[in-house]
């Protein structure tokens, strides 16, 4: 492994003039994509590991979802057409003589996750789900096999990571997450999953844009709308002082045009119902946003299988590593890291890894103590695979 470390070169996003962030919320449909995708994942690797003892080849990172029609209305609305969702992607299908229901454990999955995170979506009535998983290549199953001692990296990707994070960084996912925890919804059952959160931080202020569907039901006129919308925008507000000090404004579905009674209302809580369609790898990085003035891959982690696929593990572990670089030396004040994965090479062997550090003062033995916590995050790739399987940790 070559190890490049660096300081010195580079401004930290939280004191650039300009910060842009956003997070896709879990009723977005890019981020449905993506917590299908990874949940599909997670029941073929206990499929596999109960059945066989092992996880075997699959990577079941290509969803598609189309958008179905509908009628919202104030009180109540219909769902027209329903919502389809693809699933794609390679799973083995058969071990040792044994067939594996892949097309079930994929479907079931899918509906197991949508009815987990939507209380309004009928997923019998509402959404087709149409599995087109295939067997993979000769070649990289058995690859996949070889790995069973040691994994070896199924692609040529890489991974990125950084920490800490900014202060926009931060009132962006609790925003989004204030608004969809349950605890919000017993309260506003009229607010939807569908939620994303653009934020701008600009002269030392922030300004955060919230699309937020509303479920017709729970709103029984253009009056009320407006007055649910208002405490939905002050919910925000509060949410993101909870983490930051800077001043902050929100300004919530924006697109409303309340002359022509136009609002975002929904049946199910997600524009899916009708207005928008989504993919994996479109919405959050593992962090949990979306972030342009950070190092980051467009490489979807969701799906991925957790034991040889680098795409998903080197963003994951760059994370990982970024984040204790900042916690246990001091004087580091932010840490970028990227990771390189070569097909073929031991998933713990990784071609490159690179860490460029913003510090204030430089610690003792700068180098040395980030070579060390490097190579401690890489004995974690086994914690790392755990985590995924038990749906401890979130990708997306």
């Amino acid at each position: 492994m070559e190890l490049t470390i660096r300081s010195g070169n580079r401004v930290a996003p939280g004191a650039l003039p300009v910060e842009v962030v956003e997070r896709k919320g879990a009723g977005h449909p890019d981020s449905v994509c993506d917590g299908i995708a990874e949940h599909v994942c997670v029941r073929l690797c206990r499929w596999y590991l109960e059945r066989f003892g092992l996880i075997l080849h699959h990577n079941v990172d290509k969803v598609l979802l189309c958008g179905g029609a509908s009628r919202p209305g104030f009180g109540g609305g219909h769902v027209l057409e329903p919502i389809e969702i693809y699933l794609a992607g390679r799973a083995t299908t058969e071990h040792a003589g044994v067939k594996i229901p892949v097309h079930e454990i994929a479907v079931d999955a899918c509906r197991d996750w949508l009815s987990a995170h939507f209380r309004y979506l009928d997923v019998n009535r509402d959404v087709r789900i149409i599995s087109r998983l295939r067997p993979g290549s000769t070649d990289l199953s058995r690859l996949f096999t070889r790995s069973a001692g040691r994994p070896l990296a199924n692609d040529t990707s890489c991974g990125a990571g950084f920490a800490p994070l900014t202060d926009l960084e931060k009132a962006v996912i609790e925003v989004e997450r204030t608004l969809n925890d349950p605890r919000t919804k017993g309260v506003h059952p009229q607010i939807g999953e569908d939620i994303k959160v653009m934020g701008v931080r600009r002269d030392g202020a922030i300004e955060l844009t919230v699309s937020c569907a509303f479920v017709g039901r729970f709103v029984a006129s253009l009056e009320d709308y407006v007055t649910k919308k208002q405490a939905a925008a002050r919910l925000a507000v509060e949410a993101a002082r909870k983490v930051t000090a800077l001043p902050v404004r929100v300004a919530l579905n924006m697109a409303d045009d309340l002359a022509r009674g136009d609002v975002f209302l929904t049946v199910t809580g997600t524009s899916a119902e009708a207005g928008d369609d989504g993919q994996v790898g479109r919405g959050n990085r593992v962090a949990g946003i979306i972030t342009p003035y950070r190092v980051m891959t467009l490489e979807a982690a969701a799906g991925k299988n957790p034991v040889s696929h680098v795409g998903k593990l080197y963003n994951l572990l760059a994370m990982r590593i970024a984040q204790s670089i900042v916690r246990q030396l001091q004087g580091v004040d932010d840490v970028a890291c990227v990771m390189v994965g070569q097909i073929g090479r031991p998933v713990d062997e990784p071609q490159l890894v690179d860490i460029d550090l913003v510090t204030s003062a430089v610690p003792t033995e700068l180098t040395r103590r980030v070579t060390d916590l490097v190579h401690a995050g890489q004995q974690q790739l086994r914690d790392l695979r755990d985590e995924l399987i038990t749906e401890r940790l979130s990708v997306y």
